[in-house]
């Protein structure tokens, strides 16, 4: 039985550019162009959804029609929604400049900076089994103390505990040493190359996911096509290979492939399985331009 996971980060618009050929810089450049809903952890819980696990997004729009389309968005997909309209700041916005396997983002965090520790209270419902916080409430000033308050009231209620790190520039920026000191003793620890080398200082993987398994029971270190590892606390080292696709935006493949490992893990499947459902989820996600499943209601495995 999956139990209900609580997602905690942001929910914004992405302004999605993916240019048909190379920049040119001072002039026109064609590209197809989508606005939809983003956001790491909003994403999460989409795919999470998809993947029929009971999930709950927390999380802060603008009391604006960008914000009322995000909130509907959810509903649409089976997301439950703490989600609070703030009057003082305009929903969260994300341009995505894509393209095949990369993608750059410049980011205007609006109402997400006003997450406060009522929003998560307001999130953790009695049958909440799990909480999945995103990085990036951690990195601002104005949201660190609720995403400390996330991971101690969900450890009072005794449910485990997942962080992603989100973004290697805002990571590095907050350094290390205090993002480790934040998530110290959560169940998993996600990251990428780039995220779990600025956290250890290790360019090779393993030797990073052992180094951060110090800190936390696990840590996932995403390899991109490379597959991903699962690196225990108790020595454990394993990895599953990257689905073959051909990749079309990597937006948001990070974020499916936390969804699918969350989603089997919670219901009791083993590291090797949970590292599969990432992987397969995160394959969905390449194959398809945005952040979000083609088809949200269909079926995750």
């Amino acid at each position: 039985m999956n139990r209900r996971v609580v997602v905690v980060g942001d929910l914004v618009t992405d302004v999605l550019a993916a240019p048909a050929g190379p920049v040119a810089p001072g002039t026109d450049t064609p590209a197809h162009i989508r606005v939809t809903g983003g956001g790491q952890a909003a994403n999460t819980a989409v795919w999470l959804a998809a993947a029929g696990t009971p999930v709950t997004l927390v999380a802060v729009v603008g009391d604006d029609t960008a914000g009322r389309t995000r909130r509907a968005e959810l509903a649409d997909a089976g997301v439950d929604r703490a989600v609070r309209a703030c009057a003082e700041r305009p929903t969260g916005t994300i341009v995505v400049l894509a393209g095949g396997g990369d993608r750059t983002m410049l980011s205007d965090r609006g109402a997400t900076l006003s997450l406060t520790s009522a929003d998560i209270d307001a999130g953790l419902t009695p049958d909440a089994g799990h909480l999945h916080l995103s990085g990036y409430p951690v990195f601002a000033p104005e949201t660190y103390e609720a995403a400390r308050h996330a991971l101690a009231a969900a450890h009072r209620q005794g449910m485990t505990t997942s962080v992603d790190a989100a973004s290697a520039a805002p990571l590095r920026q907050f350094g290390a040493a205090a993002f480790l000191d934040c998530v110290r003793g959560v169940d998993l620890l996600l990251a990428n190359e780039d995220e779990a080398e600025t956290l250890t200082g290790s360019a090779d993987p393993a030797v990073a996911g052992r180094r951060l398994a110090e800190t936390v029971g696990v840590a996932v270190v995403k390899l991109g096509r490379d597959g991903a590892l699962w690196c225990g606390r108790d020595g454990t080292l394993l990895r599953v290979p990257a689905e073959a696709v051909d990749p079309v935006d990597a937006t948001g493949a990070g974020d499916a492939f936390a969804a699918g490992l969350l989603a089997c893990w919670t219901a009791g499947g083993d590291p090797t399985a949970a590292l599969r459902a990432g992987a397969h989820f995160g394959a969905r996600a390449v194959t398809s331009l945005g952040a979000r499943p083609a088809d949200p209601s269909s079926p995750g495995r």
